[in-house]
Formats: structure tokens, C-alpha cells, sequence
């Protein structure tokens, strides 16, 4: 275990370090870097071994990932955006698996593949990673309506994509009947369910939290509200059924979890905008005192009191999501060190066709559902204008990550296609975080002088 916590710790370090002096993306140094590690050392000892340790092990550090790029996102930034990330986080995902289920049999034209089958393989492959999308943009000054709508899109994308996961293609997958209703339904359900326990669970977390003045204690109570929304969520089913209900219907741990944190850190975000406009009123009022013949040491000791006060509650908002930060950085690194004892080189040279043709497809409709996305949006004023650049950066913010391998264990073992299922996701996930980070960087890298203006211009 010591001999684990040492090379997980060296490959955060200097991932880190060639992130701060050669600006290559955390997670693509990470997965390179787990790589050497894993095929250079054969006597390192393995963190999970199969497909199925290593969905545990991406459930368990799941809402930890979620938590830090959920304080990311600001309630005033989903209303400003909100058309704009329902479309890339829902309508998108939707349009996306039509046309996939209009191009299966051109592009696995050897496999019978049901269209239960092919929802399941591309909604896989539609879940993004927000941790790699986070980690590009911090490094790059880039306007805030770009990076809200990337960011975003990241986060609310993953939810979106397991619900028509589970609730569609593995339904089918087993037999059961697709309607047009079925799917509104299902949808409102888990939607409207989740939000809820995430919204409720946030509310209980802030009344703990302002029982302490503790950064520490403050952060362990943001990921119990966090941990504690995505479990409530995911076995809801279990308190109705207490209640008499007999339902086995699952909400999103994944929504719930992002709620919970966004309800936390809007009252958060708020306390810190109040602590700086009282740290200017206090500054204000001891400067006009100070200039006053007649000063009151009184007055002015009373206002340094409160000042140092409000200091310190606005230090240890902003601590604790540094804390948070920190063990996200942590956690990702396990998942791309576990990552790399999942890669079967053998395999996926195996389906090396169809791990390209599905990465080129993915890539295209992805393309093309952007470009959707810029038209509408260049048609109304209520979502925001898209640029080429933007359209770019967009485009290939699309990488893929850990969840995608947790839906795969999660289709049946006896479902015939499940080998070239695992190459054809594993494949892509590799091939995405290489391809679109290193696109990125170009794209970004060639592009600054034009992002910053943007970005000034926002002010």
C-alpha cells in the first residue's frame, strides 16, 4: 500500500509539474505517466485488476470529481445559459443517438447490432470527462461564457447520457418496449427526482455547515452533502418502498450530487460577494474615521475586529474549495492509474477498425451537433453567440473518461458483442484524450490573443 501511495503521489507530482512548466493538459500527462508506470514496473502493485473493481473504485471517487467542478458552476450561469446547456446536454445527446441509430448499419456493417444495442455503445461513448475539460481551460485565459458552456456541458452531459443509458438502452437491451411516452416519462421522473434530492440535501448540508467555523470541518460537511445526495439518489427507490410505493426506479446520483454542491456553494458564493462589500464598507468607514479630527480609537478597533473577521470567513470559504481541489486531483489520478491496468493493448488491436470508425463517426456527429448548436444560437438573442474558434474548442472538449467504463460494467455478460463493446469504448477513451487535449492546445495555443480580447470584451 505505502509502495501505491508513492507512485500515485510521484505521478501527481510531476504531471503537476509539466502541467506548470510546459502547460500539457493533468490528464493527459497522467494517463502517459500511468502508462510508463504500469508497463515499465512490472512488480507495481495493481489498484483494481478487472472491469469491475474499477467501476467501484470510479463510483466511489465519482462525487468528489463532481463536487469540485460543480463548485465551478454558479446559479447565475446556469440562467444566463441555461437554453444554451440544454440544448448541448440534452438535445444533443438526443440527436446524436438518431443519427447513430440511422448510420449502425453502415458502420458496423459485420455485426447485427439491435438498435437497443446501438444506443448502448454510443451513450457510452457521449459521456464526458468535465475533470480534463477543467484542467485544459484553467491553464489558458479564455472568455467565461466559453468556458461555462464547455465546463458545463462536461458536467450535466454525463447525467444525461447514463439516463439514456440505463433507462433506455438497457431497457430495451433486456426487452422492454421504447415509447415516445415511456421516454418522457422516465425522463421527468429522474430529471425532476433528482433535482429535488439534490436541492433537499443541499439545504441540510448548509445548516451544518454554518454550525462550524472550521475549514476542515467545513469541507468534510461539503462532501458528506455531496457523497450523501448521490447515494440518496441511487437508492431513493428504497425509501418509497418504506413508504409503501414498490417502485425500483432509480433517480441520478449524478444530478443529485451537482445540485447538492451548487445549492452549497450559491449560499457559499453569496457569503464571500457579502464578506467583500462589508470588508469595502468597514474599509470606507475606517478611512473617512482615520481623516476625522475627533478619532475614535473605540470606532476604529471595532471596525478592524469586524474586518478580520469577515477576512477570515471569506479565507475559509476559499479555502475549502482549494481542499476540495486538491483531493479531486487525487482522486483522478487513481482513476488514471487503475485506467491503465484496464488497457488491453492485445484487444484493442483486435478491433482496431472499429475503435477508428467509431472515433471518426463520434467525432463527425459531434462536429456537426456544435455547428447545429452555432446556427441556433446565432439566430436568437437569448444564447450566446458561436464564433469557428468557438465551435473548435467546443467541439474537442468532448473527451471521454472513467464513467463510460462503469456503464460498460454494467451490461450483461452474456450479451454477445460486450469484447468489442469494451475495445470499441476503452479504444476510444484513449484515443480522445490524446487527440482532442492535443487539439485543444493547438486550437487555444494559436488562438490566445483572439481569446483574451474576447475575454476583456466580456467585462
Amino acid at each position: 500500500m505505502i509502495m501505491t501511495l508513492l507512485i500515485i503521489a510521484g505521478i501527481l507530482f510531476l504531471a503537476l509539474q509539466l502541467e506548470d512548466k510546459l502547460k500539457v493538459p493533468s490528464p493527459l500527462s497522467l494517463i502517459t505517466l500511468s502508462f510508463v508506470v504500469h508497463y515499465g514496473f512490472q512488480q507495481v502493485p495493481e489498484l483494481t485488476g478487472d472491469a469491475t473493481h474499477f467501476a467501484m473504485l470510479v463510483i466511489f471517487l465519482l462525487p468528489i470529481l463532481l463536487i469540485s467542478d460543480s463548485l465551478e458552476i454558479k446559479v447565475g450561469d446556469l440562467k444566463e445559459h441555461g437554453f444554451s446547456l440544454f440544448y448541448l446536454t440534452v438535445v444533443a445527446v438526443a440527436l446524436s443517438v438518431l443519427t447513430a441509430l440511422l448510420i449502425s448499419n453502415w458502420l458496423f456493417a459485420d455485426y447485427a447490432l439491435s438498435s437497443a444495442a446501438v444506443i448502448v455503445l454510443f451513450t457510452m461513448v457521449l459521456a464526458t470527462d468535465p475533470v480534463s475539460v477543467v484542467s485544459i481551460f484553467s491553464k489558458f485565459d479564455l472568455p467565461h461564457r466559453l468556458k461555462i458552456l464547455a465546463e458545463g456541458e462536461s458536467l450535466f452531459n454525463d447525467a444525461t447520457a447514463l439516463i439514456v443509458f440505463v433507462f433506455v438502452g438497457l431497457y430495451a437491451l433486456g426487452g422492454g418496449e421504447i415509447t415516445a411516452l415511456y421516454v418522457a416519462e422516465i425522463s421527468s421522473e429522474v430529471v425532476l427526482g433528482s433535482v429535488a434530492v439534490g436541492v433537499m440535501v443541499g439545504f441540510v448540508g448548509l445548516v451544518a455547515m454554518k454550525s462550524t467555523e472550521n475549514s476542515i470541518a467545513e469541507m468534510i460537511v461539503l462532501i458528506i452533502t455531496g457523497y450523501g445526495a448521490f447515494e440518496m439518489a441511487e437508492y431513493f427507490y428504497i425509501l418509497l418502498n418504506l413508504l409503501g410505493a414498490h417502485t425500483h426506479s432509480h433517480l441520478s446520483g449524478i444530478l443529485a450530487c451537482i445540485f447538492a454542491t451548487i445549492t452549497v456553494n450559491h449560499v457559499m458564493t453569496k457569503a464571500i460577494a457579502e464578506d467583500n462589500k462589508q470588508i469595502n464598507y468597514d474599509e470606507a468607514e475606517l478611512q473617512d474615521e482615520a481623516q476625522s479630527r475627533a478619532t475614535s480609537f473605540g470606532i476604529i478597533g471595532k471596525v478592524l475586529h469586524r474586518i478580520k473577521a469577515t477576512l477570515e470567513e471569506r479565507d475559509r470559504h476559499l479555502r475549502t474549495k482549494e481542499d476540495i481541489q486538491l483531493l479531486a486531483m487525487v482522486a483522478n489520478t487513481i482513476l488514471f492509474v487503475a485506467m491503465a491496468e484496464m488497457i488491453d493493448i492485445h484487444l484493442l488491436w483486435k478491433y482496431k477498425v472499429e475503435i477508428l470508425a467509431m472515433f471518426l463517426a463520434t467525432t463527425l456527429i459531434r462536429g456537426v451537433m456544435i455547428a447545429l448548436f452555432a446556427w441556433i444560437a446565432n439566430k436568437t438573442d437569448k444564447m450566446v453567440d458561436i464564433n469557428f474558434r468557438w465551435w473548435s474548442v467546443l467541439t474537442f472538449a468532448g473527451i471521454k473518461g472513467g464513467l463510460s467504463i462503469v456503464m460498460l460494467t454494467m451490461i450483461p455478460a452474456s450479451f454477445e458483442y460486450l469484447e468489442m463493446f469494451k475495445a470499441v469504448v476503452i479504444g476510444i477513451i484513449m484515443l480522445s484524450t490524446f487527440v482532442y487535449s492535443g487539439a485543444l492546445l493547438i486550437i487555444i495555443s494559436s488562438n490566445a490573443e483572439q481569446f483574451l480580447a474576447e475575454k476583456i470584451d466580456e467585462k
